[in-house]
């Protein structure tokens, strides 16, 4: 069943001719979700052939221009293309007001509603749910207010062997006690869930972690998963000007990543300061060994 991560833009702050600004798609059970909008993420989506009018939820870590100045444009060429299902934003409520301001300079009428969901940034908070996925805020520390997020999906009933249905001439009640992890008595002796039912898929997770210093507080909230995206915008050398500007530095996100105990981290949000890019995966894999470097169309699949 499908979950992955496409890297729209691994960049920070300045676009290269590599890398675009922050953007990332999430495709849960063919549902997709949007991560963070920097400018010319729509050119992004199109690029790698992502079905962008197929995305209804997007979730605004904060609003540096990087991370926020291509909603404007998307919204406009939803309306164009004449979108009539409501889409969701997630986000610091004072990024309500600004798309008011845009829409009401730049066209009076979209041919859909925007459904604005404010979040809270200093504490967590789920902010989406349904039986399958479950998204939740992870508090960040930057020069403004930030959050990161949880995708993690949740716990799914057993499922039962056919063959047993018929076998034991199982009612509807009966498998649905199974499917809750009952045993079951056939009327001579008791058969055991184990038995009846193959195991639930495992419960796959991703945490992102957008602009932040360390933070050792967020550890409980990404203990574990699958994979962790956390950006590395400076390298060892420039811990300083990384302490600075609220950021973290590659031997920052690998030493979190040791101690959160996760599956894989994706490092990005790379400063555009650095001409020997492959040193970032250099310094991060001599401490976590299971890292990746976001590249823009890179593909990574959540368990």
């Amino acid at each position: 069943m499908s979950f992955y991560v496409t890297i729209l833009g691994s960049s920070s702050a300045v676009p290269t001719s590599k890398r675009n600004l922050a953007a990332q798609v999430i495709n849960h059970l063919e549902r997709l979700f949007l991560i963070d909008c920097g400018e010319g993420t729509q050119m992004q989506l199109r690029k790698f052939h992502i079905k962008f009018t197929r995305l209804n939820h997007i979730f605004i870590s904060h609003l540096h221009a990087d991370h926020v100045m291509g909603l404007p444009g998307l919204l406009s060429t939803y309306s164009i293309l004449g979108r009539t299902q409501p889409l969701h934003i997630y986000a610091d409520p004072r990024l309500e007001s600004y798309l008011s301001f845009h829409q009401s300079f730049f066209y009076e009428q979209m041919s859909f509603q925007v459904v604005f969901h404010p979040i809270q940034t200093k504490q967590s908070e789920v902010i989406f749910e349904d039986d399958r996925l479950c998204v939740s805020t992870i508090p960040l520390k930057h020069r403004i207010p930030c959050v990161g997020f949880l995708f993690r999906e949740k716990p799914q009933p057993r499922k039962i062997k056919k063959e047993c249905i018929a076998l034991y001439k199982l009612s509807i009640k009966d498998i649905q006690e199974i499917k809750g992890g009952s045993d079951f008595f056939d009327g001579e002796k008791w058969i055991s869930n184990e038995e009846l039912t193959f195991d639930p898929p495992p419960i796959r997770s991703y945490a992102y972690c957008s602009d932040t210093r360390p933070l050792k507080e967020i550890i409980p909230y990404i203990e574990g998963v699958d994979a962790l995206y956390h950006e590395a915008t400076f390298l060892e050398e420039d811990t300083e000007l990384a302490k600075k500007t609220y950021h973290s530095t590659t031997v920052d996100v690998a030493q979190l990543a040791v101690e959160a105990k996760v599956g894989k981290l994706i490092i990005g949000h790379f400063s555009s300061r650095y001409n020997h890019e492959g040193k970032f995966l250099e310094e991060t894999m001599k401490i976590f060994p299971a890292t990746l470097m976001a590249e823009d169309g890179l593909r990574i699949d959540i368990g």
